[in-house]
């Protein structure tokens, strides 16, 4: 099981660059980067926060939690 970003995905639904986004939630583009490849262990409600309002999306549209079937195969848990 685990929790998958998908920051890339609502980017290019939003036609917005990761640079842009950086400078609208005060977060730096190196930090953006780790959350958007996936390899943050954490992220703050705070940056949650901004990044959902000038994204205009949910959290749930940034954070998917992922999870194994028997054979290994991965499946997104919510569809």
């Amino acid at each position: 099981m685990t929790i998958r970003v998908t920051l890339d995905r609502v980017l290019l639904e939003r036609r917005m660059s990761l640079t842009e986004l950086s400078e609208r939630v005060g977060v730096t583009l190196a930090n953006l980067s780790i959350l958007k490849t996936g390899k943050a262990k954490a992220i703050r409600f705070s940056t949650l926060e901004a990044l959902c309002r000038e994204l205009k999306c949910q959290p749930g549209d940034i954070l998917v939690f992922d999870t194994e079937d028997e054979e290994g195969q991965r499946r997104v848990a919510a569809e």
